[in-house]
């Protein structure tokens, strides 16, 4: 049986011979590692407001947390990919699971001694095992099964994705947020003995949480380990550009996915980072309440990408990401000058409306680029550094206007007018490369 990939435009033989494969399971677990890797990202809302105060951080060095996440996928996008061609899918989904397991157990090391610069090493090493997983799984999800439905393949386990977005913020809440909120008055009031004990606490509260997801992380790389996955040898038939990592953005519709890419990453993890202190210092709401929003904000992200799924049956991907694209700038536009509850509506039904964006936007980005589809991959991955430089010009700019969160939501809105023009324009593929 072969399968024609849209995305690479090729036909995809699996290793195996005779009547046919079947795809189910291996998309299953496939679709597992969408989950994991959204629980990290979705931990990291929860870190941000909770080692400011644990580790006693600004604005801006808070957002170091997603700096050291998303600076990995910058530096690990190119090692990822060349890792797949030599050692395979499957292998390199193991080795990322071993490597994001790594970085979760070096969290008690980093509690147990309240070291910031230990917890973003860990942070480090956890975003490098993300860039594997997500180098390996995205393509490889795309090829299992028929090409025209390659977009809805992603969005489908991308939607995992958002059912971690939920559940991430519950468990931050129940295990991790301590609901305590003391003003810099109260904090310069207590002794310093006291205040020691009460940060080292804080501090050990992320200990149970990663352990028990890096001990989860091991347990699934054994599975895949002894699970057999259909291993797809490309059979090309035209001639191609040569293959090469700079001379693949020579297609343009690449080149432009890998900017918008760089700006919906960017957008989403700006959305989340400050959207407990926007709750608190917008709506009037306690730590632990916020992250209850937060988790409803998961809710709506997970019910976007499965209705989005459902609406990809009918309307073009690019039609429906040019229409999420307008209503999230003008949701947007309310995060910015809305007053009290409305600001946290308005980001819970960004949630929703952004969901789609980056698996269509990927999708798009690698239609066409035959044996060139891992090296294209490896640049949408690499693109994900927005999410780590993005946020920081956010918090520099809250920092910059005496902490008022609600005027860094203008750099979210910024990047979806990028990636409305990408879905209008951008993603136009030409006969032949630039």
């Amino acid at each position: 049986m072969q399968v024609t990939n849209q995305i690479g435009d090729q036909h995809e033989a699996p290793e195996e011979k005779g009547a046919g494969v079947n795809y189910l399971l291996p998309f299953i677990l496939i679709t597992c590692l969408f989950f994991l890797w959204g629980m990290a990202h979705n931990l990291d809302s929860i870190l941000i407001p909770h080692l400011k105060k644990a580790c006693e951080l600004n604005n801006r060095q808070s957002t170091l947390i997603d700096t050291a996440v998303f600076f990995a996928y910058f530096i690990m996008a190119i090692p990822a990919g060349i890792l797949i061609k030599k050692i395979g899918y499957k292998n390199s989904i193991i080795t990322g699971l071993l490597v994001f397991a790594t970085g979760a157990f070096l969290f008690v090391p980093a509690a147990n001694t309240r070291t910031y610069e230990l917890f973003l090493l860990a942070l480090f090493i956890i975003g490098c095992g993300l860039t594997i997983l997500e180098t390996s799984a995205n393509p490889y999800a795309a090829i299992l099964g028929p090409s025209e439905s390659s977009s809805k393949r992603l969005n489908l386990a991308a939607s995992f994705n958002g059912l971690a977005a939920m559940i991430a913020p519950i468990i931050g809440s129940l295990f991790i947020l301590s609901g305590k909120t003391l003003t810099p008055e109260q904090m310069a009031a207590m002794p310093e003995v006291t205040k020691a004990s009460m940060l080292l606490e804080e501090a050990g509260a992320v200990k149970l949480p990663y352990t028990i997801l890096g001990i989860i992380l091991v347990l699934v790389a054994i599975l895949f380990y002894f699970m057999h996955l259909p291993t797809m040898k490309a059979e090309h038939a035209e001639v191609e550009i040569k293959p090469g990592f700079f001379s693949v953005l020579k297609f343009s519709h690449l080149s432009w996915a890998v900017v918008a890419q760089f700006f919906y990453v960017g957008a989403q993890v700006c959305v989340t980072s400050f959207f407990i202190r926007i709750a608190q210092q917008g709506a009037g709401l306690d730590e632990k309440t916020a992250a209850y929003y937060l988790g409803i904000y998961g809710f709506l992200f997970m019910a976007g990408r499965f209705i989005g799924t459902f609406f990809l049956r009918f309307v073009k991907d690019y039609v429906l990401l040019s229409i999420y694209c307008v209503i999230s700038i003008v949701l947007c536009l309310v995060a910015i000058y809305g007053t009290g509850i409305n600001v946290i509506y308005a980001l819970g039904a960004i949630g929703f409306f952004m969901s789609i964006m980056f698996p269509t936007i990927f999708s798009l980005g690698l239609v066409g680029l035959k044996s060139n589809t891992e090296t294209g991959s490896s640049w949408l991955v690499m693109s994900i550094v927005g999410g780590a430089i993005l946020p920081y010009g956010m918090g520099t700019l809250i920092d910059l206007n005496h902490d008022n969160i609600q005027s860094g939501y203008i750099i979210p809105l910024v990047c979806f007018v990028i990636v409305l023009y990408f879905s209008v324009w951008g993603r136009k593929v030409k006969t032949t490369p630039m």
